[in-house]
């Protein structure tokens, strides 16, 4: 089948940390038939499929630092990072590339990309496509404020060049109605799904992935606690053959982060402390107890009424450091945090082989949904989601996960899921059969093809 034509796919940002847009890629060139350049930022490694893809090309722009001149001046240092970012951005889309029939970019961020894209398009006579994943300006107020200059500035730098695109996507309703009523803008929802490769993991998929984890997992730097006192991965052994589970394995929770504001980390450090004192006080334990004495108990021993929690914390983001720190000074008994960045092709593994997931994405608009939930859906696994406006679209209270306003929530939450873990949780397996449900019941393929295609097929035809 002859090639129709040729996207760009375009983002500000690194491109690993965009699935979303390498979702979109993927199906440009499987779905639609088309030849696909990615324009992005390099960092993290993209999805083997897309590197495999023969009609996906990567075009990787150099990140602009001005690190020096921000220590002078933070406002001239965000004008001039703008400024050059707008200039690679036009010599890539312009010159690098091939013509294409249609760009979609990422919005956010907003500027300099709207308007480079906008010029481009304008240039090689081309169609312009935008993927409202959130709104720009209102990540900005965050540092900020609504009311100040500057975000004000980027709120009709946004909206003039939105206006100006040929069509546009949005993650929810709420986003596409406010769109609508407020921008003048017309969105077509496209929600997101899981692709096929998030899905549960067998047994030897997780005892495989354990093993590769297990340096992280239990020799991690400068950290002493429940999980690193094994000497090999607390979830798994191998008898000859045979992949069994430990019977006393810990209580594996996920949460992917990308340690910005919008996702208050505090909340669940609060909640594994008050997970561990609660544990503690309906045990009538001991404080006296040496640490190690009791997690070589807990090793040996049969398994608790309340388990030891694991928390594993994917993602690469500001605030990571900080929140590392603070957790060495935790003083946890049964709890253990590690903070880990997976490839494109461990990270769904990881879900598929967790017990719960924990999203902290709030949104700064309040308009968008947090893909994390989607892909751990699509792993079968159920979700404790903080709660906001429209997080409801999402997840279904009492079917597939449950949502959380406080720290005391959330401990309460981890209390009732996993009392009786792993045989006598059947809370959490309800929970558990609904996320399944809800994963299995749409893909991103289908999705895309129902609501994506459509609209880029209708604008690419106008430009013929």
């Amino acid at each position: 089948m002859e090639k129709r034509g040729r996207a760009a796919v375009v983002v500000l940002g690194d491109i690993g940390r965009s699935p979303r847009m390498q979702y979109h890629a993927l199906s440009l060139a499987k779905q639609a038939n088309l030849e696909v350049d990615i324009v992005a930022n390099g960092g993290s490694e993209p999805h083997l499929a897309l590197k495999e893809h023969p009609s996906i090309h990567f075009y990787f722009m150099m990140p602009v630092q001005l690190q020096a001149i921000s220590k002078i001046s933070g406002a001239v240092a965000l004008i001039l990072k703008a400024a050059l970012q707008f200039v690679l951005l036009v010599w890539f889309l312009c010159f690098k590339i091939p013509r294409p029939d249609v760009f979609i970019v990422q919005n956010p961020p907003s500027v300099p990309t709207l308007a480079a894209v906008k010029l481009a398009s304008c240039v090689r006579r081309s169609k312009f496509i935008i993927d409202w994943h959130n709104f720009g300006y209102t990540l900005l107020a965050l540092s900020l404020s609504r009311n100040h200059i500057i975000v004000r500035c980027y709120f009709w730098f946004e909206k003039y060049f939105g206006q100006m695109s040929d069509g546009s996507l949005c993650v929810t309703k709420a986003m596409q109605h406010e769109l609508a009523q407020n921008w003048g803008i017309k969105a077509t929802v496209l929600y997101d799904q899981p692709p096929e490769f998030f899905r549960p993991a067998s047994l030897q998929e997780k005892h495989d992935l354990f093993c590769r984890l297990a340096d992280e997992i239990c020799n991690p730097k400068g950290v002493k606690d429940c999980i690193s006192v094994e000497s090999s991965s607390p979830f798994t052994y191998s008898s000859g053959d045979n992949i069994l589970l430990k019977s006393n394995h810990p209580a594996l929770i996920v949460s992917s982060t990308s340690w910005t504001p919008d996702e208050d980390f505090g909340i669940l450090l609060e909640a594994a402390v008050l997970y561990d004192r609660r544990v503690s006080a309906a045990l009538n334990e001991d404080d006296s107890i040496n640490d190690e004495k009791l997690w070589t108990d807990l090793i040996s021993g049969d398994q608790c009424i309340y388990p030891r929690l694991l928390f594993i914390i994917t993602g690469k983001g500001p605030e990571r450091k900080y929140y590392e720190e603070k957790i060495k000074r935790l003083k946890l008994r049964r709890v253990a945090f590690r903070t880990m960045w997976l490839s494109a092709e461990d990270y769904p593994l990881l879900l598929g082989s967790a017990d719960l997931g924990v999203s902290l994405h709030t949104s700064s608009s309040g308009l968008d949904l947090p893909m994390k939930v989607v892909d751990m859906f699509g792993c079968g696994l159920p979700v404790c989601a903080a709660s906001y406006s429209c997080i409801k679209e999402l997840v279904k209270v009492e079917k597939n996960g449950l949502l959380f306003s406080s720290s005391s929530e959330l401990a309460d939450e981890f209390l009732m899921l996993f009392k009786g873990f792993p045989e006598g949780c059947d809370t959490l397996k309800l929970l558990t059969d609904g996320a399944l449900a809800t994963g299995s019941s749409a893909r991103w393929a289908s999705e895309w093809e129902g609501n994506a295609l459509p609209l880029i097929n209708q604008v690419m035809s106008s430009n013929r």
